[in-house]
């Protein structure tokens, strides 16, 4: 999370080709803090069967270990083997097995595609919210008004005290002492002219659906801001169907916004199977060799009981094999799915060999 990095360095691509992982952890009375370093590094290597050196480009990683005995400082340098991380070592140089440079760095990293308008040489993006902050303030203002009209909103009762007193009676010493009754909450006592006949209710009248409609107005607000169609967000829920062409002309900037987040989430698993695909090399975890990433986000637009419907309507038509929408629809094996298929073809040759003439 941003917390808990920092980047170092970048490329004149705007990529990140520095960059420290911070990890912690308490024993005891002590917090250790360890600060691992990643960065590209040439170094000039004699391999064994040259005399020549040659400027080899690294992948370096380092690993920095602090103690301190409080949380919020990074404290003085102690040793790996005083740690929980004994068993990393405090610097490694990575490359290819042909002894090339690694084609990226070893992490991957979410950048929420809007453009950083505070820092824009900073490879990082912005939060999805970022533009919409003073609208989220002032959604905020129709928000707790509403629910301070409605905390205050509860039926007064303003009635004379003389009302509410019970017939005086004498106590053991022979006193007069005046009693009353316990009144709820939203019963007010006061001092009328006529305490017959003072008497008198009020109950506030809400204005829910202007406040409703000041809410609704600045989500919409809110909801284009951060990159939403007009009218996306709204304080009651919305009612009625939709089909998927209406979806997309009604919905399109968040179609768009959608998209944009998914490409780049896929950026940032390609780096990070990259990465992965780098360790196992190095550890011997898989065999070697090329991989291919597979993605499947789906339709935006999508409708499972249009497809499921659509589908079926192929199979009765003869266009698409039963076995293929059991598979797809009832979650199917394929063994099982084509069995039924194969069961359903014999009944219904048997069916119609009842009616053949001999």
């Amino acid at each position: 999370t941003p917390g808990n990095f920092e980047i170092t360095d970048k490329d004149g691509m705007h990529n990140i080709s520095g960059i420290t992982f911070q990890d912690r952890y308490q024993s005891g009375d002590n917090w250790y803090t360890k600060l691992e370093h990643h960065k590209f590094q040439k170094m000039k290597v004699r391999y064994p069967d040259s005399e020549e050196y040659q400027e080899v480009t690294f992948y370096n990683i380092q690993n920095r270990v602090f103690i301190s005995s409080n949380e919020g400082e990074l404290g003085k340098s102690c040793t790996l083997g005083e740690t929980k991380w004994s068993n990393l070592q405090e610097e490694v140089n990575i490359t290819k097995k042909n002894g090339d440079c690694l084609n990226g760095m070893l992490f991957g990293v979410f950048r929420v595609p809007s453009a950083n308008k505070i820092d824009v040489n900073s490879p990082l993006g912005m939060s999805i919210f970022s533009s919409a902050i003073e609208e989220m303030k002032d959604l905020d203002v129709c928000y707790s008004r509403k629910a301070y009209e409605i905390y205050h909103s509860k039926k007064i009762v303003f009635m004379d005290d003389r009302l509410t007193m019970l017939p005086a009676t004498m106590n053991e010493k022979g006193e007069r002492v005046q009693r009353s009754i316990k009144l709820p909450s939203y019963v007010k006592n006061v001092s009328g002219s006529d305490a017959e006949n003072y008497y008198q209710e009020v109950n506030p009248q809400l204005n829910v659906d202007e406040r409703i409609k000041d809410i609704n107005n600045q989500l919409s607000f809110v909801g284009y801001k951060c990159g939403y169609s007009e009218g996306y967000f709204v304080f009651d829920s919305k009612t009625g169907m939709v089909t998927a062409t209406q979806v997309e002309s009604d919905d399109r900037r968040t179609i768009q916004l959608i998209k944009d987040i998914r490409d780049a989430l896929q950026v940032c698993l390609n780096d990070l199977y990259y990465a992965q695909s780098v360790f196992a090399d190095l550890y011997d975890l898989a065999p070697v060799g090329d991989y291919e990433p597979s993605y499947s986000f789906g339709d935006i637009t999508y409708n499972y009981e249009e497809d499921k419907q659509m589908w079926w309507k192929y199979v009765t038509a003869g266009k698409v094999p039963a076995w293929k929408y059991f598979v797809k629809f009832e979650k199917m094996s394929e063994d099982e799915a084509k069995a039924m298929q194969a069961e359903l073809e014999e009944k219904e040759k048997a069916q119609q060999g009842l009616f053949e003439e001999e």
